[in-house]
């Protein structure tokens, strides 16, 4: 049992070791997946601005083209600062392949760090919860995008993005559901999983991305009302 408060302990290569031990022990499903899949790699991000805005980037796009467009931009502004950014121009930011609203966004977080709405050092002292509240403040900024880089920058290890679809495809075949969990479902279903949820959503992106008989097991999709809060993102890692 974890001692003193989860936003102090990093999701490190030893911690994510640890929490592939205790989701096997809570959960015989999680110790199918490891002995099929094995262990999942730990993701990191960069912190601040660039970590920010390679979430935005990922929003609602294959992890492929959102890879791409991220390499682009990290041509186009080294630095990965606000200012640097700010200093693009519109046909620049089209160029690496940005969309008109993800310009947009940007330039607002941008400014908002540039501003101090959003305090990377305050954020580092907050809990899970008020540190999203904190993220999605700024426009652009959704609990998914929060969710997400809290999960890889600041290696936060008890997150459940719920809207990750990616995590709600792969949670169904593994819990062996008939149907696609929404949102709520899927973090209630984590609350077994505590406190390394984080840990549980790398094993569960994992587990999709290496089943050898994937395509075969893919239930057929069911249209309900329950599926469309998580086909707004995409798989994250």
């Amino acid at each position: 049992m974890l001692c003193g408060t989860m936003a102090q302990v990093v999701l490190d290569a030893a911690n994510l070791k640890k929490a592939m031990r205790h989701l096997a022990k809570v959960d015989p499903d999680f110790a199918r997946a490891l002995k099929e899949v094995g262990h999942p790699q730990l993701r990191e991000v960069p912190t601040g601005f660039g970590g920010l805005m390679r979430s935005i980037v990922g929003q609602q796009v294959s992890v492929h083209a959102a890879r791409s467009i991220w390499l682009r931009l990290e041509a186009a502004a080294p630095s990965m600062e606000p200012t640097e950014f700010l200093a693009l121009s519109d046909e620049q930011l089209r160029a690496v392949g940005l969309s008109g609203a993800k310009m947009k966004y940007g330039r607002s977080l941008a400014t908002d760090i540039a501003e101090g709405r959003i305090d990377f050092v305050a954020l580092n002292e907050l809990e899970d919860e008020a540190a999203i509240a904190m993220l999605t403040q700024a426009k652009g900024i959704g609990r998914w995008t929060a969710e997400i880089y809290l999960m890889f920058a600041h290696g936060r290890p008890d997150i459940m993005p719920g809207l990750d679809l990616g995590l709600v495809i792969a949670a169904q075949h593994l819990k062996k559901l008939r149907k696609r969990p929404d949102a709520k479902r899927l973090v209630k279903i984590a609350e077994a999983w505590r406190p390394w949820r984080s840990a549980a959503a790398l094993l569960l992106w994992h587990y999709r991305r290496n089943m050898p008989d994937w395509s075969a097991r893919e239930p057929k999709p069911t249209a309900t009302p329950a599926t469309k809060p998580a086909r707004k993102q995409v798989e994250a890692a």
